[in-house]
């Protein structure tokens, strides 16, 4: 279907509604909240209707100031954020899609501009003032001495003085990919990785007369070096290099890693500790991964998914037995360290209320002690938690089921203690239907096969006594939806979808299927899923079954869709069970395991294979929507953008082809230009507008 044709043929039943989708997706969304070393100075990004600029604000009263002015919807996202430990810059990165899976550090054009922006990086005077200088690049680190930065271009390091970034030269040159840099606390060296396929090393530049020093190179993968508080040490993780032979692909075993410590003047390495040959102490894959830091008073802070949970944990630099600093039922994400180095803030899924799992809260511990607290209590969200002003303050992100996220301030003592106060709340504007936004429901059912599944429930209020109902699927898969607004600028915009539904009259269940993260490893590695499988298949089922046993849904009624890894089953839902779903929106979704995997191509001319090679290309054909076309019955909306970095577009396009071999009928829309994360705003009312305007023709008429 032609895109523009979707804007102008909107039923009546959207175009009359008071509330739009673009007063629901009118919100200030922020991203990359950070503070200084010292001092109140913090800085985060605001997307405004697509307009995305850097705001800053410092204490006492923590009033947002716009630092930048970006004044288009153009697609160009801001990241890498940081302040000077002076307090007197503000560097970060415009441009790229730092999401994506590949080429994220090249420019993306949704806005059709006849020469794109390049990645670039900014530095800007907290103070205020215009841009007097940019550099191609990404990934800056700014020095100790707060005059000089070094950044990524091109896979090497370059350097440049901050308040004159046009003067960058080339830092050093090294074979492979760089990643990783960190300054010494003097300032005087650079820590650093370099990838080189199987293996990567860990070196260390001094000056340009020094060779360069390869801390204990091994054949390995050497990751998340980190300086010791004096400079004379550093920290590294360690996995097994690339190769061995093949290992079955239909079973899940360890990924093995360990923590090595060394010192930097004799070279010398030793392993401080090493993960559990389990599958629990496996390479943690939440954010961060290993979150590894050399903390205050000689410790070595890092996460690790060992008791079921991903948690954090603290050990001696000089060895012993690695001490737990949370426990329970609950995931640490967004892991800080302080300035100081003696604490730790985190986002964390738990909290006094019995519902806080399916939250975020903002937590802090200390690096050598189980003394871990929940600052934010209560029934809202509050996230990527921070310290400022010293210590004495905390910085978060903060929303409810209703309110929007906004950045947010919480004294940690005095007269003000543990009251939230939030900044930017004169930038929402006055038509956002905040009222008018339903509060989800915490809904759980069991799958076929007795997995227990936690979902988010949206009725909206009045209407019809059986109303349309649908399925929301998130991608990923390792999220979480939650109950308010999320962390996500991606998934921020499914709520406001989902919201937008339910205010049209749908039943909306937004369901956290198992390889979701928010409910211990067992469901975030479950056996038997994606190309092994597809079990997480029976959780959207069985979302789709609970649906048709509600007394005010229509059990004819019922329509799924998701992006990314959720159009991927709504593919699989419309393809293995039309019967219950009635229609779908597959948003770039993935349609043929046995591709998308490279399951073929990764053993193209090697004698040696998988014992279970030949069983696992079939059980990937029949965990794809497209070995199922025969009972696809269901009609079905195929949305793509052509620069997707994340799912290959060629997955919708081999698709629709074979939609139109089977007669099953499809409309599609194609989005030029945009990535994976509608980067255009414009683009994601686009998206979404189509999405409702489906639902409503194929679901209530």
């Amino acid at each position: 279907m032609n895109k523009i044709l979707i804007l102008f043929l909107l039923p009546f039943q959207i175009v009359a509604q008071s509330t739009s989708l673009e007063a629901f997706k009118k919100y200030p969304f922020p991203t990359e909240l950070v503070s200084c070393a010292s001092g109140s100075k913090i800085a985060w990004a605001f997307d405004e209707q697509g307009k995305r600029n850097v705001y800053v604000a410092e204490g006492s009263d923590f009033k947002a100031r716009k630092l930048t002015h970006f004044p288009k919807d153009d697609g160009q996202e801001i990241t890498n954020i940081s302040i000077s430990d002076d307090g007197n810059w503000v560097v970060f990165v415009r441009g790229g899609d730092h999401g994506s899976n590949w080429d994220e550090n090249l420019p993306v054009n949704p806005a059709a501009e006849p020469m794109p922006s390049d990645v670039k990086i900014i530095s800007f005077p907290f103070k205020g003032g215009e841009i007097k200088s940019s550099i191609e690049g990404d990934y800056p680190v700014i020095s100790p001495d707060s005059k000089k930065i070094a950044f990524i271009k091109n896979g090497q390091v370059w350097t440049a003085p901050i308040d004159s970034l046009n003067a960058a030269k080339s830092l050093f040159k090294t074979r492979g990919t760089v990643s990783s840099l960190e300054w010494n606390p003097d300032g005087n060296s650079l820590l650093f990785v370099t990838d080189r396929g199987d293996h990567s090393i860990i070196g260390v530049y001094s000056n340009s007369s020094t060779p360069i020093k390869w801390i204990a190179p091994a054949f390995n993968i050497d990751f998340s070096p980190r300086w010791s508080p004096d400079g004379s040490k550093i920290v590294f993780a360690r996995r097994p290099g690339t190769g061995g032979s093949p290992a079955p692909l239909l079973t899940k075993r360890h990924d093995p890693w360990s923590i090595y410590t060394a010192d930097v003047a004799s070279n010398k390495a030793t392993l401080l500790w090493k993960a559990p040959t389990t599958l629990r102490g496996s390479v943690p894959t939440t954010h961060g991964s290993v979150n590894l830091h050399w903390a205050a008073g000689d410790r070595i802070v890092f996460l690790s998914y060992q008791d079921g949970w991903p948690h954090l944990y603290s050990i001696a630099a000089s060895g012993g037995k690695e001490l737990l600093l949370t426990s329970g039922n609950f995931m640490c994400e967004h892991i800080q360290l302080s300035a100081d180095k003696k604490q730790l803030t985190f986002s964390a899924n738990t909290g006094n209320d019995k519902l806080d799992i399916e939250r975020r809260h903002a937590a802090i511990v200390s690096v050598d002690k189980a003394d871990m607290q929940i600052l934010t209590q209560g029934t809202g969200l509050e996230w990527t938690p921070v310290l400022t002003d010293n210590g004495h303050t905390a910085a978060f992100i903060s929303a409810t089921a209703q309110q929007s996220p906004l950045p947010a301030t919480m004294q940690l003592d005095g007269i003000n203690k543990g009251k939230i106060k939030l900044i930017g709340t004169d930038l929402v504007p006055a038509d956002f239907p905040k009222e008018k936004l339903v509060i989800p429901k915490q809904v759980i059912f069991t799958a076929a096969d007795g997995v227990i599944v936690h979902a988010d429930l949206f009725e909206p209020q009045g209407g019809a006594a059986k109303k349309p109902a649908i399925v929301y699927i998130h991608g990923g898969p390792p999220r979480q939806m939650l109950l308010g607004w999320n962390y996500s600028d991606y998934y921020s915009n499914a709520y406001a979808s989902n919201q937008y539904l339910a205010s049209l009259g749908f039943v909306v269940l937004s369901v956290n299927y198992r390889l979701g993260i928010g409910y211990g490893y067992d469901f975030h590695q479950a056996p038997n899923c994606g190309v092994k499988g597809a079990s997480e298949y029976l959780d959207i089922k069985a979302a789709g079954q609970w649906l048709q046993k509600q007394s005010y849904v229509d059990a004819s009624k019922i329509g799924v869709y998701g992006g990314s890894y959720g159009g991927y089953l709504t593919a699989m839902a419309l393809a293995k069970d039309s019967k219950i779903f009635a229609a779908g929106v597959d948003i770039h979704g993935v349609h043929d395991w046995v591709v998308n995997s490279s399951i073929l191509t990764r053993y193209t001319n090697k004698t040696e294979k998988p014992l279970d090679y030949e069983k696992a290309i079939q059980v990937a054909w029949l965990s794809s929507p497209v070995s199922a076309m025969n009972t696809w019955k269901s009609p079905v909306f195929i949305i793509h953008a052509d620069d997707d970095r994340n799912v290959r577009f060629n997955q919708s396009t081999d698709l629709v082809n074979r939609l139109e071999e089977k007669g099953i009928s499809y409309e599609t829309l194609m989005v030029v230009d945009d990535t994976h994360h509608w980067m255009k705003w414009s683009n994601a009312i686009l998206v979404y507008n189509a999405v409702a305007e489906y639902f409503v023709k194929k679901l209530k008429k």
